[in-house]
């Protein structure tokens, strides 16, 4: 070894480290440092209640669409391989995913998809703070992108779980990757019913978050454009399920009914354009 040259370092034991902190972690998901880098740790957790499939629940009975009903899954263990699955799926089709970089039966350690020691935020955060500011522009084009990084997973002929924006992950060199994959919707639904409840949990999540923007007019503008790149039987389940949300245009512009009310209406004006 020439003079001055120093060893090359060790590539990091994620295997060792996983199994080191899996039995001493109180948390579900914590996030660790190792080497130059960030990962985090998710263990098995007890059974899951509903109440993680309220806004799936919510949407289901108001609408009457099957396309929403929730995918329950017990949790714990198997929680952890069909997400562990899932990531390892999606990235093959390559989607950007936290990279999976250790797994056993009672969890997981993936990289962290920010810059180290940076919070990686969410696109829903992100809508929201321009919404906040007055930045329509900049909502606008947020929220667009969320609708591109769809396309990319419908392309590939795949779906997410739970499309909510914050679910749409902001990645240290500005690319949008995916995460939460406990439940598989595949498992139960055609996949163009799937696709669909992709973009009805999107629009859930970021209709009202427009409006504080002032974009939703020209967001109800773009709409079509991208409805004409999808697959079309993605685009008859979606237009059956749009029109059987009809009756919401007759429900009044009323906060006191509620949130979630109000996200589902900004839901079905946004998708009938």
């Amino acid at each position: 070894m020439n003079q001055g040259t120093q060893p090359a370092a060790a590539a990091p034991d994620y295997t060792a480290h996983l199994r080191q902190h899996l039995p001493l972690q109180t948390s579900t998901v914590a996030r660790y440092t190792l080497g130059n880098e960030q990962i985090w740790v998710k263990k098995s957790g007890p059974p899951h209640s509903m109440w993680r499939y309220r806004a799936m629940g919510v949407l289901a009975s108001l609408l009457g669409q099957t396309v929403l009903r929730p995918v329950p899954h017990p949790g714990g263990t198997t929680a952890i391989a069909t997400e562990v699955r899932r990531l390892q799926q999606l990235a093959a089709l390559g989607l950007r995913v936290p990279q999976v970089v250790a797994a056993d039966t009672q969890g997981f350690a993936m990289r962290h998809l920010g810059a180290p020691g940076y919070e990686a935020l969410s696109l829903d955060t992100e809508i929201w703070q321009a919404a906040q500011q007055g930045k329509t522009s900049k909502s606008l084009h947020l929220w667009l992108e969320g609708l591109a990084a769809l396309h990319t997973v419908h392309a590939a002929g795949t779906c997410l779980s739970q499309a909510f924006a914050r679910n749409l992950i902001r990645c240290a060199d500005g690319a949008v990757a995916y995460i939460d994959f406990e439940d598989d919707p595949s498992t139960v639904l055609p996949m163009a019913h799937c696709q669909v409840r992709d973009v009805l949990c999107y629009m859930h999540s970021t209709a009202l978050h427009l409006v504080t923007a002032g974009a939703f007019a020209q967001a109800r503008q773009h709409w079509p454009q991208w409805l004409s790149t999808c697959p079309a039987d993605m685009q008859q389940v979606l237009q059956a399920t749009t029109a059987r949300m009809a009756w919401l245009r007759h429900l009044p512009d009323n906060r006191r009914l509620g949130r979630d009310i109000q996200r589902v209406r900004g839901a079905y004006a946004l998708l009938a354009g």
